[in-house]
C-alpha cells in the first residue's frame, strides 16, 4: 500500500482558536533629561553642534572627552545658566530650553558644580538646610540622610564650611543631591583637586545615589571610576558627541590613551 500524503491543517481560527501567551508589557523606562540637536555657546562662539543625547530615569550617564570638548558648556546649557541658540532641553519631556535655572531646579535638577560650590561663611548646617527645598517640612530627614552617606560631617555641622578640608567641602557640595531629592544630578568634575582616598569616597557615595534610582549626568577626569559606574557613555569631542552608548562597547584604553590623551 501506498502511504498518501496527509492533507495540511489550516490553523484553527476565531475565538475558539488556541490563544499565543500573555507576555507581560515592559514599560519603557522615561527619559528624564534630554538634549535634541543642542547648539549653544559664548557670544559669537559656538561650541555645542547639534548635541542630542538622553539620560533615562534611575540611568548613569558618563559624559566624557578632552579638555574643551564641551562637557562643562553641556551642563551648563542643562541646568540653565546657557541658553541653547538651537535645538531643545528637555525635563521629562517638558522643555525646558528657555527656562531659568531655578524653575528646573524646582522640576527636580540638581547641579554639582566644579569648585566646590558651598557658602563657606555658613556652617556644614545651614548649608544643609539651605538645600532643602522650600515647603518640605521634614527638613532634618533630609539632613539626616545625607549625613548617613558623609558620616565625616556629622562632628562638623556648627563649623563654617570654609574651614572645612578640600575633601569635606565637597562632601557638602555632593550631599546636596541626597537634601534635594532630585529626579537628575549633574555632577561637573566632583573628584578635583581630592587626595585619591577621598576620590574613592566620592565615587561611593554616587553608586550609593544610583542605588537609589537617581539618574545622573557625570563629567569626570576619572575615566575608569566613571566607566564603572556608568550605564552608558557619551563621548565628545569639539562640540560634537562622536559615540552614545554602553561602556562595554568600548575599550577604556583606547578612550585613555587615544581618545582623552591620558592615563
Amino acid at each position: 500500500m501506498v502511504a498518501m500524503p496527509r492533507a495540511s491543517v489550516p490553523p484553527a481560527t476565531g475565538p475558539d482558536a488556541p490563544q499565543p501567551p500573555n507576555r507581560p508589557v515592559v514599560p519603557a523606562v522615561p527619559i528624564v533629561l534630554q538634549f535634541d540637536r543642542v547648539r549653544a555657546g559664548y557670544g559669537a562662539t559656538a561650541v555645542l553642534r547639534e548635541v542630542s543625547f538622553e539620560v533615562r530615569a534611575g540611568q548613569v550617564v558618563a559624559l566624557l572627552g578632552p579638555n574643551g570638548a564641551g562637557k562643562t558648556t553641556v551642563l551648563r546649557t542643562a541646568s540653565g545658566v546657557i541658553r541653547p541658540t538651537a535645538g531643545s532641553v528637555r525635563l521629562d519631556d517638558i522643555d525646558m530650553s528657555r527656562q531659568a535655572p531655578h524653575r528646573r531646579a524646582a522640576r527636580g535638577l540638581c547641579l554639582i558644580p566644579e569648585g566646590r560650590g558651598v557658602f563657606k561663611s555658613l556652617t556644614v548646617r545651614e548649608n544643609l538646610r539651605l538645600q532643602v527645598p522650600a515647603g518640605r517640612s521634614k527638613s532634618e530627614d533630609a539632613v539626616d540622610r545625607a549625613l548617613t552617606v558623609f558620616p565625616a560631617l556629622t562632628g562638623r555641622m556648627n563649623v563654617p564650611a570654609g574651614h572645612l578640608s578640600g575633601g569635606q567641602q565637597q562632601m557638602l557640595s555632593l550631599a546636596r543631591a541626597y537634601v534635594t531629592n532630585p529626579r537628575v544630578v549633574l555632577l561637573d568634575e566632583v573628584s578635583m583637586g581630592l587626595a585619591p582616598r577621598v576620590v574613592d569616597e566620592m565615587f561611593r557615595a554616587l553608586r550609593t545615589l544610583a542605588a537609589t534610582g537617581t539618574a545622573m549626568l557625570i563629567v569626570e577626569q576619572y575615566v575608569t571610576q566613571a566607566m564603572a559606574i556608568a550605564d552608558s557613555v557619551v563621548l565628545l569631542n569639539k562640540g560634537t558627541v562622536t559615540y552614545d552608548g554602553p561602556p562595554s562597547q568600548l575599550d577604556e584604553q583606547s578612550v585613555l590613551h587615544g581618545y582623552l590623551g591620558s592615563a
